[in-house]
């Protein structure tokens, strides 16, 4: 890894939301800038507007391009030039635009090898349903990690979508993802059942998918009855939880981090973060959001920064192999005292002199 700060790129949201408020909040603490070097993609005149607005302190230089970005500073680079209409509270055409070139911008450079991380400020949803992918949603607190099968689907077609290749599928994108970007060593992972009690899907599609992964030497438990595990607190016992669709996951998620939450994409190379709140509209404007989200997507993509690199160094620069392994020996090759050298015949001994 270079001898450099790591370079955070930040999205601005949704310009009528409370983005601007949590980034600069952030940021007026210096120490920060010790952390990292941020790169928020968004509007000088928003940024500004909001700024006075909020009467906030956080000074940014402005900049055009990433590499222009320079440590010890906030870095606000222009990703438009057309005005923006602050209308702070009401979602707009306009700001969902904005916020949406700034992602497209950010996108980019991204392919550029610009910057290191990715930390989204929140926007709103565009209504398009989810393109399913090999990814996995994951949901991360100082409490409980949750990864959701199936995401963004109507709970009719929540069944047929739940099958045993897709949670094996996810399974072993969480547990790769909790050893890589969480360097847990040996994951739990507790895969709760589909329905409230015990039914075919349990029998014919889950518990057939635990076995699966427990062949490719994950620790997988369960199917786990949601309210019972939930209730009962046994997910303390799990690194991680695998639920089924969106409000199996979500509503005990949200209940059980109360101080902030993280929603991040396993399985894909970026490392992409963004707070677990939207933008927030009833309270934009009035200076009183909580940054505590937003900050802890930032430090939780530095960390997983971080913890790729332990992880994946040792693979890049493997040890030599020290001994040539022969197949049909085995161990007993590998472990063989030499034999010792036989006297050389008297034919093939030097002549005396």
């Amino acid at each position: 890894m270079e001898d450099r700060k790591i370079r955070v790129a930040i999205t601005h949201g949704d310009t009528n939301g409370i983005g601007y408020e949590v980034i600069m909040k952030i940021f007026e603490d210096p120490t920060m800038l010790e952390l990292c070097t941020p790169i928020i993609y968004g509007s000088p005149k928003v940024a500004a507007y909001h700024r006075k607005t909020l009467d906030l302190q956080t000074q940014f230089s402005i900049i055009n391009d990433a590499e222009e970005a320079r440590e010890g500073r906030v870095n606000l680079l222009a990703t438009f030039e057309e005005e923006v209409k602050v209308d702070l509270g009401i979602p707009t055409d306009e700001s969902h635009e904005a916020a949406r070139k700034a992602v497209a911008r950010a996108k980019e450079d991204m392919q550029k090898g610009l910057y290191d991380v990715l930390v989204m400020a929140p926007t709103k949803p565009n209504g398009v349903p989810a393109r399913e992918d090999q990814s996995l949603l994951v949901m991360v607190s100082d409490m409980v990690r949750i990864g959701l099968v199936t995401h963004h689907l109507a709970l009719k077609d929540v069944p047929a979508a739940v099958t045993m290749e897709k949670i094996v599928d996810k399974g072993k994108i969480f547990h790769t993802c909790l050893k890589r970007d969480f360097r847990i060593s040996n994951p739990r992972l507790a895969v709760l059942a589909l329905n409230p009690q015990q039914g075919v899907e349990e029998q014919e599609v889950i518990q057939p998918a635990i076995e699966e992964m427990e062949k490719s030497g994950i620790q997988a438990f369960g199917p786990f009855l949601a309210d019972e595990f939930f209730g009962s607190g046994m997910f303390g016992s799990f690194d991680g939880v695998l639920a089924m669709y969106d409000d199996q996951g979500i509503v005990p998620f949200k209940t059980f981090s109360q101080e902030y939450g993280v929603k991040l994409k396993a399985g894909i190379t970026a490392i992409c973060t963004t707070p677990d709140h939207g933008p927030a509209y009833d309270i934009a404007g009035k200076g009183i959001a909580d940054e505590s989200s937003m900050r802890h997507a930032i430090y939780t993509a530095i960390d997983m920064f971080r913890h790729r690199a332990e992880y994946d160094e040792p693979l890049e620069n493997p040890l030599p192999k020290l001994y040539r392994e022969k197949r049909e020996d085995g161990d007993k090759a590998r472990f063989a005292i030499p034999k010792a050298k036989k006297p050389a015949a008297a034919s093939d001994a030097e002549p005396a002199k």
